[in-house]
């Protein structure tokens, strides 16, 4: 997690409140979900204050917690849901530790069951999820540009432009980019 000069009316202080109110609305006690997500309760308690923008592995650790997707928290962060989404109003959202860059493309929708999110991930770059967020969550990964080695079950894929990946999340996977290259990609979750 970094520390945030100011957190005001922002995405980080939306987090924040979305990551409150699910808390409360479970009646868990912040040792509850500290149990349940693996992070410690201080940082919970910073990222809920909105002390600290939380990174990429800690939120989808949260997010798991409440059998969440990453995406699902960031569509329950937005204000409502609406069918046409310009690409300047699609939620991007940047982890402060990795530079990692989300774009929300197609929020989920209640009723809906795919979305399609872009990352961009910075040269030399390593994000490891311990779990999926919903055990059998299916993925497409589409490369666009650069290189990326993606773990899934123990299997290493290298992924260079116009590959793609499907596979089913059935435990941890590791993203990582080489020294020389970067790499932005599409992921459609069903």
């Amino acid at each position: 997690m970094k520390m945030t000069a100011s957190v005001n009316d922002s995405i980080e202080l939306r987090i924040a409140q979305r990551i409150r109110s699910l808390r409360s609305e479970r009646q868990w006690p912040l040792e509850e979900l500290a149990t349940r997500s693996g992070v410690s309760r201080a940082s919970l308690s910073r990222i809920e204050n909105g002390e600290v923008s939380p990174t990429a592995a800690v939120l989808c650790k949260v997010c798991a917690a409440f059998g969440l997707t990453l995406s699902r928290l960031m569509v329950l962060v937005e204000e409502g849901f609406a069918p046409f989404v310009p690409r300047e109003t699609q939620l991007t959202w940047t982890d402060p530790d990795t530079g990692y860059q989300r774009r929300a493309v197609s929020p989920p929708a209640t009723g809906l069951s795919g979305e399609v999110v872009e990352s961009t991930l910075r040269p030399a770059t390593r994000i490891a999820y311990e779990n999926p967020p919903r055990l059998g969550l299916e993925h497409h990964l589409v490369m666009v540009e650069g290189a990326l080695a993606l773990t899934v079950s123990g299997h290493r894929h290298e992924l260079r432009p116009g590959d793609c990946l499907r596979y089913r999340l059935d435990g941890g996977n590791i993203f990582e980019t080489p020294a020389h290259s970067g790499a932005r990609y599409f992921l459609f979750m069903m």
